[in-house]
């Protein structure tokens, strides 16, 4: 028994040894897993320093005392086509802070509320939004001599903030040509994210609307950048180097400003357009919409209370109407009814239809606008006298799918093509259009309302130029275009723009006489009679397009003028070789003849006195003459 005592010691020590061996093991195994996650995390620290926020670290060791500024391109200029200034840039600061600088933002936006009076939420937005942290954000531009005075003043307290020498945006014909122009602003975060904008930063001034939009990637020029050397507080010390920056191109315009300021004061407080284009290459000589925006207005930084008043105005001030507002035709449409009757053989140059005043369809009863009528009528009395009844009749004949192929050879229904952003469509109806858009069958009587531009039937004044265009060039019709040329600032080289061709009516030159000469009946013996002048044989057609029914017997001044009729009037000049083309649209103004002839008239004779053009053929014989006189003296009072 004694002997089995040494044994079982031994025994008992060595089991003890091997849990102590285990121990140490497993100490050992925590300390190298310790260790591996320790280096894991300074690894991963090391990336993160190194890789993901290397540039910024690399940026900031070289900007202690170096920094790299971005210097704004001048915007190209903008010219009439005589070389007049439409657009130009001024002298102006503007405040950029670098957010790096600043470690206390709530103490830097209440200093500059204080000092210049900031929107403080505005200030704020600025402050958290997106950008690098070494990059100048802009705060504020257009700062006047005593804010900048100030800002300078406080220099000490405000570090981070800088003031720049820019250039801002200048209309000097103010809101003349302003639907034209367009405006600019700063770019934004969706546009920076296009390919197209790629070369652009945070802060890039951009166009936001018509030419200053549509030839942006021209008017803007690219950027420079200077390496300075800066102090403790982000101040400029001095400068290190220079990449300077390259100029915009500038833009010569097809317009004539002085043509265009006489077409926005006709215009004066009523809403409406009034188009003017050269119909031998699609020139666009005036283009006025009213009412009108101030684009030096938009073209400096609004706040939202500011923005909200503009775009919930009632009278739509942004909206162009020479291209985006929608209206009936009324008898302007005539014109495409006309060449539509004679190329179906509808109606022959010399087939008469009655009219006594009315066009019975069904259990309707279509009014003429002209309560007695107009007795037997060819197409070119119809014409000239703008006999409803005859078109009722030609259209019912013809069919709306008829019309509406002939129409749309005229380009209604379809964009222009004119270089002004969100340009609208229009509508030529048809069975298929009203199944396709409303779901519904095509009621035979509709037709009837289309054949005189009421129904569905809508068109903008840009595409009626269009049309009276295309009739007084022969049938061959230019895309309504604005820009003449680009001057290349480096290379001082004109780019000239030329003129396209878009189509040849399908129409039998003897159809577009016979239309030419009812023109011209229209101004000299018919409806347009207002628009008959000394200087200048005019041809044109008047419409008168109702917005809301009425009774027949209603006086138009007992009508509330919002629920009065659009006035149109489409002309050309020279009636035997014409040289301009003009549509005017008058909202809620009553009849084209009375309204709408006598603006386009003063389009015309301003045009012939600028161009210092006085045509051999003038009011056809002494008596038109005298009577031409005659109106003119009464119209005077």
């Amino acid at each position: 028994m004694r002997a089995a005592e040494p044994l079982d010691t031994t025994m008992t020590e060595m089991a003890s040894h091997q849990d102590e061996l285990r121990e140490l093991q497993r100490r050992v195994t925590l300390l190298k897993t310790g260790v591996l996650l320790i280096l894991a995390l300074l690894a991963l620290r090391l990336w993160y320093l190194q890789i993901y926020e290397g540039p910024y670290y690399r940026d900031l060791s070289v900007n202690n005392r170096t920094r790299s500024v971005i210097l704004e391109p001048v915007r190209g200029l903008i010219y009439d086509r005589n070389g007049i200034v439409i657009a130009n840039n001024v002298p102006s600061f503007a405040l950029y802070v670098t957010i790096e600088d600043v470690k206390d933002r709530e103490a830097l936006i209440k200093k500059l509320v204080r000092l210049i009076g900031l929107d403080e939420n505005v200030l704020r937005k600025k402050l958290s939004g997106p950008g690098r942290k070494l990059a100048r954000r802009k705060l504020k531009e257009g700062l006047t001599l005593r804010e900048a005075a100030l800002i300078e003043f406080h220099q000490l307290d405000l570090p981070g903030v800088v003031i720049q020498a820019v250039s801002q945006r200048n209309y000097p014909a103010g809101k003349n040509a302003s639907h034209i122009l367009g405006y600019v602003g700063e770019i934004s975060a969706a546009q920076l994210e296009q390919p197209a904008n790629a070369d652009l930063h945070l802060g890039s001034i951009v166009g936001k609307a018509g030419v200053e939009k549509a030839y942006d990637r021209f008017l803007r020029g690219r950027a420079g950048h200077k390496i300075i050397e800066a102090d403790a507080l982000g101040h400029e010390k001095r400068t290190i180097s220079t990449d300077k920056p390259i100029p915009g191109d500038d833009l010569y315009v097809t317009i004539d400003l002085r043509l265009q300021m006489v077409a926005e004061e006709l215009l004066g407080v009523e809403a409406g357009a009034i188009v003017a284009v050269d119909p031998r290459n699609g020139e666009v000589l005036a283009l006025a919409s009213s009412p009108a925006f101030d684009p030096n207005v938009l073209s400096r930084e609004l706040t939202a209370s500011q923005w909200a008043e503009i775009v919930q105005d009632e009278s739509h001030p942004l909206t162009n109407r020479a291209t985006q507002g929608l209206y009936p035709p009324g008898s302007t449409f005539k014109i495409v009814m006309a060449a539509a009757a004679l190329e179906t053989n509808t109606v022959g140059p010399r087939s008469k239809i009655a009219c006594a005043g009315g066009f019975r369809f069904g259990r309707r009863f279509y009014r003429d606008w002209k309560a007695g009528g107009h007795g037997r009528v060819d197409i070119h009395r119809a014409l000239v006298d703008s006999c409803d009844v005859f078109f009722y009749t030609v259209g019912q004949r013809m069919g709306i799918d008829t019309i509406a192929s002939y129409a749309e050879q005229f380009g209604l229904g379809h964009v222009t093509g004119i270089e002004l952003p969100s340009e609208q469509r229009g509508i030529v109806p048809s069975t298929a259009w009203k199944e396709r858009v409303r779901h519904e069958r095509w009621i035979p009587g509709e037709t009837i309302s289309a054949s005189i531009g009421q129904g569905y039937v809508t068109v903008t004044p840009i595409q009626m130029a269009q049309v009276i265009a295309t009739v007084a060039n022969n049938g061959v019709s230019y895309r309504p275009h604005l820009v003449k040329g680009v001057m290349e600032r480096e290379t001082g080289r004109l780019q000239e723009l030329p003129a396209v061709a878009r189509w040849k009516l399908a129409v039998k030159p003897e159809t577009l006489k016979l239309i030419q000469s009812a023109l011209a009946g229209v101004v000299r013996e018919g409806t347009a009679r207002r628009a008959r002048s000394r200087l200048v044989t005019v041809a044109g057609k008047t419409g008168t397009a109702q917005t809301v029914a009425y009774r027949a017997d209603q006086e138009e001044e007992d009508i509330p003028k919002k629920f009065r009729d659009h006035a149109w009037f489409v002309s050309y000049a020279p009636a035997d070789a014409p040289r301009i083309a003009v549509a005017v649209l008058v909202e809620h103004m009553g009849h084209g003849g009375k309204v709408a002839a006598p603006m386009a008239k003063k389009i015309i004779e301003t045009f012939v006195q600028l161009n210092k053009t006085r045509p051999a053929v003038t009011a056809a014989g002494p008596e038109a003459q005298a009577s031409v006189m005659a109106l003119e003296r009464k119209e005077r009072g």
